[in-house]
């Protein structure tokens, strides 16, 4: 069979990586959702795939990495580009169109100016570029301030990452009413819940809808101190496995699904992180944290495994809970009143802000800010064969 051309940009956004389209450049049948959609999806990231290398892909074999990009110019008033995130299952074969993803939002600006889908009259030669997003994932909007130079979008600078090993240049990611849209930002009615899971235990939970639905444990309830990194709990298939059925009866408890044995087809969401009080680790590139430059650590599953740093829509769910007084994230960081927090993952520190309000009993989050950086890899055409739909 011959294969087909379809364009496409490969973009480092954050700590993640994905590769980026215009709805318009997918072939016909891909360009709303539904089968032939996934099944290109999927063999563009090399997926399933029962070694779990994605070898025949663009796919790195993590959860990190295997991530697709879908945008549009957005018909909505007051957006420039409609923007949709595919979570690729990397053994499996489906896509996960159920959340966000933060750390490629920090390429989605840059996408939208470079190709066309923001009007040239509010693109500056020099300065920030206002790009106003609406992510169709969750139906909320989110604003990129994209540095602009000489006309093209500015992608090399001195801005570190922690997770990422090279610098570039800032962009500046605000997320607009970040709760994740599918019902209250804590969907039972309690700041912090008792999540009871059959024949593991009962965990103090805190269970947030805010960047992505998250469930929130002490690492010492689990065993954990909170500085592990990513071989310590991924190369345990028990720990795995008990951190799956925890999401599982925590997706429940949430609301997102009826029934523990539809999490295997809702893998992207919802989210489980534990936190800890700060103390001195080694991160994963062999540099000291200290103690003092966190205000709490917190490691966070992603698809099933320990993600190597930090998701960017779990980290907007950090910041809000953060914000509120009581959950075991604002408890982990020392409890009382904040608008931002610095915390220590696997791979080093981020700090975001957020807001968070009690509006008649009911908390809502205005927004959430946080620092990323995006890159193009490489782009041009992406193929696959013409019978993968």
């Amino acid at each position: 069979m011959p294969q087909i051309k379809i364009p496409a940009v490969y973009y480092r956004g954050g700590t993640s990586k994905g590769v980026f389209f215009k709805r318009t450049d997918l072939p016909e049948a891909a360009q709303q959702a539904g089968e032939a959609r996934d099944k290109i999806l999927l063999r563009v990231l090399g997926s399933p795939d029962p070694y779990g290398k994605q070898i025949d892909g663009l796919g790195n074999a993590g959860s990190s990495t295997s991530k697709a990009v879908i945008l549009d110019k957005s018909e909505r008033a007051g957006h420039d580009v409609d923007y949709l995130f595919g979570q690729v299952s990397i053994d499996k074969p489906f896509v996960d169109w159920s959340g966000n993803c933060g750390n490629l939002t920090a390429a989605v600006g840059a996408f939208a100016i470079s190709q066309g889908l923001v009007d040239s009259a509010k693109i500056p030669s020099d300065g920030i570029c206002t790009v106003n997003i609406w992510q169709k994932n969750i139906g909320k909007t989110i604003i990129a301030y994209v540095p602009m130079q000489n006309g093209e979008v500015l992608e090399t600078g001195d801005f570190e990452l922690d997770g990422v090993t090279f610098p570039a240049a800032e962009v500046q990611i605000e997320f607009i009413d970040p709760a994740d849209g599918e019902g209250s930002m804590f969907p039972t009615g309690n700041v912090v819940d008792d999540l009871e899971v059959p024949n593991i235990g009962t965990f103090k939970a805190t269970m947030i809808n805010a960047g992505i639905p998250t469930i929130f444990l002490n690492a010492a309830d689990l065993g954990y101190t909170g500085t592990e990194l990513q071989d310590d709990i991924n190369n345990d298939p028990a720990a795995l496995e008990k951190l799956e059925t925890i999401r599982a009866y925590g997706a429940v408890k949430m609301g997102l699904i009826q029934d523990v044995a539809e999490a295997a087809t809702r893998a992207h969401t919802p989210k489980v992180a534990f936190v800890a009080p700060p103390t001195d680790y080694t991160a994963s590139s062999g540099k000291t944290i200290r103690t003092g430059d966190i205000d709490l650590l917190v490691r966070a599953m992603s698809m099933g495994k320990l993600h190597h740093a930090m998701m960017g829509t779990a980290s907007v769910a950090i910041a809000t809970a953060a914000a509120v007084e009581g959950s075991l994230v604002n408890l982990a960081a020392g409890g009382g009143k904040r608008d931002a927090v610095r915390f220590g993952h696997p791979s080093g520190t981020l700090r975001v802000g957020a807001s968070a309000e009690s509006v008649e009993g009911q908390w809502a989050a205005t927004k959430a800010v946080m620092s990323r950086s995006a890159r193009v890899i490489m782009e041009g055409w992406v193929r696959v064969p013409d019978d993968t739909f």
